[in-house]
């Protein structure tokens, strides 16, 4: 079991020299460590094999030989049916694998977190200087294949320059390698100290100082990116070496601009997203036009743009989703290839789909694919892919890519939301549940959002005494967003406590919609005739609201945006 747990099987070639690499794959597909890698039937491992054989087959024919290579006729002997018996044996019958705790399995050698870069100067132009060159530093290395590479959201949760924890941090984290270091300047000269540790023996691998111009801050980070990935012994392909040299821009200011955009939004702020981000908007829209090829900064945009069409209201989503897709298609003008510019047009398609209820998310699909060929560590890419799942009815598909979305940003908090909910559109509600205790006991989840969360269970198991109870518990003025007071409603309803519930509706604030609410109270009383007055008041103001509002809209973006300006004909 120790054998198992902490090490890698020896390859075939170990025993048998002249191994076909494919076999190879498929053995070790049969020895993952984590259960859900593995062949999930014996008969799924069979069409493998049969597979190969025929590859190998056909490959024997087109070389002419007429005795079949030695290790051919070595698949088809009984030796081999032996070994697949006891692979399968060993990849389907281990109770002990089947319900593993992911925080227990081993992080992968090659995995890595790069936390943020401490800011040795007060003034904070060179904070974001600082941030600037940690964010870059970890996109070159998510681009990387052979590396796990921790995003952007998980790892500036660990704020530089105050005592860190290290081997807490990757474990937190499931990384064996973490990326730490400071960043000084003075005028226009920059000295950057970065150093690699093995958090699990908290060894140093390597350290480097770099004393440069700050003209030469791209070509440090490239270098740092390098040695990073020769220490970890990562493998590079062309392509990805060429994607790590490239200079995102050659204006200075510009960057500054994007990076200093980057950096809003780090702390969550419940009340303040919306300004937040057209500050965002603001400085991206400066730094594409100081340099109007800078096609990271027509993505970094973009994605707002869809930031903004999720917290803003009805009446402007559509004005949202259209500026997102014009940012996209700027950056696609100017790098055709570029994977970022291929996510967002992705995420636009994604969100056009979720309005229109139209065939959009198979061309997000579509852009998914090409962008995710360079960049293999992107969460946000495999996140969109989950939640485009989730709404095909691909509910295994969705899961996994939730999974697979949280192993590289694990401490995103709408990424575990939405793979919590996957749990209870499922009913799997006890792996919710331990889900719900796991992240609790990580600091993944904090009070109250755990009560929160096992009451939205305990009414999905039909239990709402437990759910009122848990929900107690909760401060009735912690509101961030509106789900919590559905589920406060909800409690109330399936308890048939009805002014208990007109009293949770009284309370909500007027910042979230509670007509509705007071339709479902009315509905759940048995009085139809109020309830259908209260939608109607609620679907014309809704309808009022749009009206004014596409008129305003129409002054202050006298652009000509499809299918805008037929916003209020559509209500």
């Amino acid at each position: 079991m120790s054998s198992i747990l902490e090490k890698e099987p020896p390859p075939l070639t170990s025993y048998i020299r002249q191994t076909p690499a494919e076999l190879q794959q498929i053995i070790s597909k049969t020895l993952r460590k984590d259960r859900r890698e593995r062949y999930q039937s014996a008969s799924e491992m069979l069409q493998a094999l049969k597979h190969l054989r025929r590859n190998l087959e056909l490959k024997g024919e087109l070389e002419r030989t007429t005795t079949a290579p030695s290790w051919l006729r070595w698949t088809r002997s009984p030796a081999v049916l032996v070994l697949v018996l006891l692979v399968l044996a060993l990849a389907l019958g281990l109770p002990f694998y089947r319900h593993r705790n992911v925080a227990t399995s081993l992080p992968p050698e090659k995995s890595i977190a790069v936390l943020p870069l401490e800011n040795l100067s007060d003034e904070k132009e060179n904070a974001f200087f600082a941030a600037g060159i940690q964010d870059e530093l970890l996109s070159d290395l998510s681009k990387i294949a052979d590396l796990k590479v921790i995003s952007r959201t998980s790892v500036m949760q660990y704020k530089s320059g105050i005592e860190r924890n290290l081997k807490e941090i990757a474990q937190q984290l499931g990384v064996s390698n973490v990326v730490e270091g400071s960043v000084g300047r003075a005028g226009n000269q920059v000295r950057v100290s970065v150093q690699l540790i093995d958090a699990r023996t908290d060894t140093h691998l390597w350290t480097e100082h770099y004393d440069r111009d700050v003209a030469d801050v791209f070509a440090i980070q490239t270098e740092i990116a390098q040695q990073i990935a020769d220490q970890l012994q990562a493998r590079l392909s062309s392509a990805e070496k060429a994607a790590i040299a490239e200079r995102p821009t050659a204006d200075p200011v510009a960057y500054a601009l994007y990076t200093q955009a980057k950096t809003i939004g780090d702390v969550d702020d419940w009340e303040g997203w919306e300004k937040s981000l057209n500050r965002k908007v603001e400085l991206l829209e400066k730094a594409t036009q100081r340099d109007p090829s800078f096609a990271l900064a027509y993505c970094a945009l973009a994605k707002t743009q869809c930031d903004l069409y999720s917290v803003t209201g009805p009446e402007w989503s559509s004005l949202h989703l259209e500026l997102a897709k014009k940012a996209a298609q700027a950056a696609l003008r100017v790098r055709p290839d570029l994977g970022e510019a291929h996510l967002e047009l992705a995420r636009y398609y994604f969100y056009t789909g979720i309005q229109t209820d139209s065939g959009d998310f198979d061309r997000a699909r579509d852009e998914l694919a090409i962008a995710r060929r360079t960049l293999p560590n992107d969460s946000e890419a495999i996140f969109i892919a989950a939640r485009i799942d989730r709404r095909q009815n691909r509910w295994d598909d969705s899961l996994a890519n939730f999974r697979k979305a949280s192993e590289l940003d694990p401490r995103n908090p709408e990424i575990a939301n939405f793979r919590r909910f996957a749990y209870l559109d499922m009913r799997r509600y006890k792996e919710f549940e331990q889900l719900i205790t796991k992240d609790a006991a990580s600091g993944t989840l904090q009070e109250p959002w755990t009560q929160l969360w096992l009451a939205d269970l305990k009414l999905a198991e039909g239990d709402p005494v437990a759910a009122q109870s848990l929900l107690e518990q909760v401060p009735l003025d912690f509101s961030p967003i509106q789900v919590i007071w559905e589920i406060r409603v909800r409690a109330a309803l399936y308890l048939r406590d009805y002014d208990a519930a007109n009293r949770v509706v009284a309370a909500i604030p007027a910042k979230f919609v509670n007509r509705w609410f007071d339709g479902l109270v009315a509905v759940a009383r048995g009085d139809k005739q109020k309830a259908q007055s209260i939608f109607l008041d609620a679907r014309k103001r809704l309808a009022a609201r749009w009206g004014t509002m596409v008129k305003d809209a129409s002054a202050r973006f006298p652009f000509d945006i499809p299918n805008f300006a037929k916003m209020s004909d559509s209500i």
